[in-house]
């Protein structure tokens, strides 16, 4: 057995929650590989919506267990309130909830230094969401973090006393001072309400549950294109979202990934500062945020809306070695004479069909131009529902990125969702 990944192809907010609670019925165990609280997984279904930021989204299906990966920072607040929240809705989570030791808390002087950092960086700043995860992050390559595993250590206080008295000569140097004491108590009792769940070796536990042929899907957070190393930086996350970092998030080695799902939206959205060569500022633009209801479930933030970019498609493909396609919101494009595809960009004068390394605002994208649908495909069920135009419009996708569409996501509603058979088309 071999162990599933699913991620984002563009910049985040493909609906990774959704297809993860599709998907879930088909696993033994959802695992959260990288990233923290930046997180919103938006999961709806009995008319009720869910949004999960740090817990993996398999939670509200029977039988899986869910575990938080080492790869992952943890702030105990956000996560007490979101365990407090899931439990009202009737789930029992002390049987299926897990997490790695090795997992990393984020400490309130975390917040602190993000909210620091923009600060200094003016105009230049990224658009964190001040989670403080990035100075988290930070502090693991520094070797200064503090694992949760270290909560139930005598010298935990000591720790995190050394780490705090760190971060104030940091804040000293910004000129930097916000009076954090009622966070930190609330800090702490959130470490202690977090005690009394199970806590394991998790690449131990991952392993050994692959060999003995149980099923996983590693669950990323945020996007391909938001990749510490891979997206548009220095306007990325601070973590590795690409399939390598299940290896190093869970602990299991390359020869154990299976099947790579890249999750992809029938347009393009992004949150915060960046590039985004397609990015629309018209009507059309608007229409998408308005009826795609683009706004952060983290944040709250109005996305940014444009056509899909191919370029930058192919390129994630690439990257993770996406081996089936899940295709997300195209519901939202009902309404359209046209729809547009970025397929080249013209870049400082000349034709070119990859990201460069400057994604500056020299980038003009090329399109190619397909017809739209009219039609109201929220309700549709089968395949041969679907208006043709949809259907040619899936065609198109599976050409030119040489990838099966397995899924097609047509409203916010787990049952919302159509499996196409790999003849389907």
């Amino acid at each position: 057995m071999k162990i599933d990944v699913l991620l984002g192809l563009q910049w985040g907010d493909e609906g990774k929650g959704k297809i993860v609670d599709v998907l879930t019925p088909k696993y033994d165990i959802i695992a959260r590989f990288q990233g923290g609280p930046n997180a919103g997984h938006t999961l709806e279904f009995n008319g009720i919506k869910h949004v999960l930021h740090t817990i993996p989204s398999g939670v509200f299906r029977k039988n899986a267990i869910n575990i938080i990966g080492n790869g992952v920072v943890i702030d105990p607040i956000i996560l007490k309130k979101e365990i407090e929240d899931t439990e009202k809705l009737g789930v029992d989570l002390s049987e299926i909830f897990y997490i790695s030791r090795k997992a990393q808390l984020i400490l309130p002087t975390h917040k602190l230094l993000d909210k620091a950092y923009e600060e200094y960086k003016g105009k230049n700043k990224i658009g964190s969401t001040l989670k403080g995860i990035g100075p988290a992050y930070t502090d693991k390559t520094a070797r200064l973090a503090l694992k949760i595993g270290d909560i139930f250590t005598e010298s935990f206080k000591e720790k995190y006393n050394t780490a705090k008295d760190h971060h104030q000569k940091i804040f000293k140097g910004y000129n930097f001072n916000e009076d954090y004491s009622k966070l930190e108590k609330d800090w702490f009792d959130a470490v202690e309400f977090l005690k009394k769940f199970k806590f394991i070796d998790s690449e131990i536990f991952i392993n050994k549950s692959i060999n003995e042929n149980k099923s996983v899907l590693a669950e990323g957070a945020q996007g391909t294109l938001l990749d510490v190393d891979f997206g548009s930086y220095p306007f990325v996350t601070s973590s590795n979202t690409v399939s390598s970092g299940v290896c190093t998030g869970l602990g299991v080695s390359p020869q154990k990934i299976g099947k790579v799902f890249g999750i992809v939206k029938a347009y393009c959205t992004r949150v915060g500062s960046g590039p985004f060569p397609t990015e629309l500022f018209d009507e059309v633009g608007q229409y998408m945020r308005d009826k795609g209801h683009e706004y952060g479930a983290t944040t709250g933030r109005p996305r940014r809306c444009g056509w899909l970019d191919m370029v930058a498609l192919k390129y994630s493909i690439m990257i993770n070695g996406v081996t089936d396609l899940i295709v997300t919101k195209s519901d939202v494009l009902s309404g359209l004479d046209t729809i547009k595809v970025a397929t080249k960009y013209k870049y400082k004068g000349e034709i070119i069909d990859y990201m460069p390394y400057d994604m500056c605002d020299d980038i003009e994208p090329i399109y190619e131009e397909l017809p739209g649908w009219k039609e109201d495909i929220t309700k549709c069920t089968k395949l041969e529902e679907l208006p043709k135009e949809l259907l040619d419009y899936i065609k198109y996708l599976e050409e030119k990125t040489q990838v099966k569409i397995k899924y097609l996501s047509l409203g916010p509603d787990r049952e919302q969702t159509i499996e196409l058979s790999v003849k389907s088309l």
